[in-house]
């Protein structure tokens, strides 16, 4: 069925399936607490769009602080049913950095922020330290009298019309918002209904947080979309234990479910024999992975542990994306096998793709990610010339289409560099550019790593000069911009490498152990990462290019090759170099 906005969705699915359970809230993730049915879920949203259109809010911005529960659900569509821009984000919580949050409600111009009534009533405090936070309209909208729907008024809106802002990453300074429409999240979800074979009898397991793209439309605008029923379970259950996921998937026989890379390689490592005998995964038709590196080994690892389940390979449906383009780019269909490509590693590092021989050393197995299934464009383009590589060649991934959202809210500078990019041998088509590096190989995208310096961790990004100010600001004994954060590989997985000049003035009183600790403690709180490795080095030696800015890439080789020059005597751990 055809909708031009995602409030004509939730009116026909309240109309055509009105007892329809849409989303099961798993407590713990185990227990299922709290249900809403299509109409249900109509009304509480018409009720909050009714109480929002009382303050006159259309057109306006709106943070959504909710803990993970169906609330968030009913408040971001009642945001689309007032014609309130809603801004994903997550709860105030103790011992967490409020400074990404207040910089995202000041990037925003957000006036409105609704949350629980638990949270609102635990938050004041926060609101007498943080006056910007005070200074919006705070709304409980699970104290909203739902008979206050009969009062919504239908908004204008059309495809074009905005309907979030979804915040990239971490970033504290400069935080962008992608602005995303009803089209684009509607054009999306055509994309991944048409690939992976939704009906109304599919059945969707998620822990994904909502205020991430991949759990917030996977999670919540897909079940909507088809009109099938979605089972839901708080991020922190399945990191806690990881068999709840795969409880879920075989107790309410889920057809599909999505994670990043690394909740696959820790379901292999932490559910035991004993929790793999009660689990019948044979319902499990399509098996996302996406939001970081594909790694095949941990596929392979997974599909083999949990054969005896019923789970099998071809279930796997790896993917790429990324917010600005709403969420997917391509992914592996429901009914085709990943595709695994065993590539030179030198000549892979030198940006040519050459396939390995059968019994060649140094080689590295690729993932395929699948490809669009509508309007969708890729191209393979030097990201410094603007031409079209060739075939052998790898590139920067760039991408058109109507999935591609608006560009950055109120930043038209880099909405301009990012979302208006075009071929040198072509001026009419506008592409995105990605940032990240791949080859297209038989129609297939291949993905091999990243060029910008975006660190990617457990499905997040994270900006390095975020990271490397909370870094210099947690000790007096650093360097100010004189810190190097990136990104290596640890047994399968993208973890934090930190390297930290020291002042030359604390060299001879330089309490190690204390530095290093406030680092970790630091980089903790502010972006909710553990830093792997922590790397004091003599002043003056971190690399930087002739105008002072940080070569993280010149500083990440020589973490790699153990040429820094350390204040410590500690080696570099074992690392698999990833391109």
């Amino acid at each position: 069925m055809k909708f031009s906005t995602l409030v004509d969705a939730l009116s026909e699915r309240a109309r055509s399936q009105p007892d329809k359970k849409a989303y099961t809230f798993l407590q713990d993730g185990e227990i299922a607490a709290h249900t809403l049915s299509y109409q249900e879920l109509e009304r509480l949203a018409q009720a909050i769009a009714a109480k929002l259109q009382s303050f006159n809010a259309i057109g306006q911005q709106a943070l959504l602080l909710y803990p993970p529960g169906l609330e968030f659900i009913a408040a971001f569509f009642g945001c689309l049913l007032a014609g309130v821009v809603a801004i994903p984000a997550y709860p105030l919580r103790a011992n967490q950095s409020k400074s990404r949050l207040l910089a995202m409600a000041k990037d925003a111009e957000a006036t409105f922020a609704l949350t629980t009534t638990s949270v609102l009533a635990n938050s004041q405090h926060w609101l007498v330290e943080y006056p910007e936070l005070a200074q919006l309209r705070w709304l409980a909208t699970d104290d909203i009298d739902a008979d206050l729907a009969n009062a919504w008024q239908k908004p204008i809106v059309n495809s074009d019309t905005l309907a979030l802002l979804q915040y990239t990453s971490g970033s504290t300074g400069t935080p962008k918002g992608v602005m995303v429409s009803h089209g684009n999240l509607l054009s999306n979800c055509t994309d991944l209904d048409r690939g992976w074979n939704h009906t109304a009898d599919s059945i969707i397991v998620t822990w994904l947080p909502t205020f991430h793209d991949m759990g917030l439309i996977y999670g919540v605008i897909e079940p909507l979309y088809k009109g099938c029923s979605c089972y839901m379970m708080p991020p922190v259950s399945f990191l806690h234990k990881p068999m709840r996921w795969l409880q879920a998937i075989s107790t309410y026989k889920a057809s599909h479910s999505g994670a990043p890379n690394f909740a696959y390689d820790l379901c292999v490592r932490k559910i035991t024999a004993a929790q793999k005998a009660t689990l019948d995964l044979s319902s499990w038709q399509m098996a996302l992975n996406g939001a970081e590196p594909v790694r095949a080994d941990v596929l392979q690892r997974f599909a083999e542990t949990f054969k005896p389940c019923g789970f099998d390979l071809t279930a796997f449906c790896p993917g790429y994306g990324l917010a600005e383009a709403t969420l997917k780019v391509a992914a592996v269909r429901q009914q085709d096998p990943p595709v695994f490509l065993r590539v030179d590693t030198d000549a892979l590092a030198e940006n040519r793709v050459v396939e390995a021989r059968l019994n060649q050393e140094n080689v590295q197995t690729l993932v395929g990610c699948g490809r669009s299934e509508i309007d969708t464009q890729i191209a393979i383009v030097h990201p410094e010339s603007f031409t079209r590589c060739q075939d052998s060649q790898v590139g920067e991934i760039w991408v058109s289409g109507s999935t591609i959202a608006q560009g950055y809210w109120k930043n038209p500078q880099e909405t301009q560099k990012t979302f208006q990019a075009t071929l040198k041998d072509s001026n009419s088509r506008k592409f995105l550019r990605t940032g990240d590096l791949g080859f297209i190989k038989d129609g297939e995208l291949f993905v091999t790593g990243r060029l910008k310096d975006t660190i990617v961790i457990q499905g997040r990004n994270h900006y390095p000069q975020d990271i490397e100010l909370t870094i210099e600001n947690s000790h007096p004994a650093l360097r100010p911009s004189c810190g190097a954060a990136f990104a290596v590989e640890f047994k399968g997985e993208e973890q934090l490498v930190v390297v930290q000049e020291v002042e030359r003035s604390y060299l001879r009183r330089l309490d190690v152990n204390e530095v290093i600790g406030n680092i970790r403690q630091a980089v903790a709180a502010e972006h909710e990462i553990r830093t792997h490795t922590v790397l004091l080095v003599k002043t003056g030696t971190v690399p930087k290019t002739s105008s002072g800015k940080i070569q993280r890439q010149a500083c990440r080789q020589k973490f790699l090759n153990n040429t820094l020059n350390l204040l410590t005597p500690e080696k570099s751990p074992e690392l698999t170099t990833t391109i």
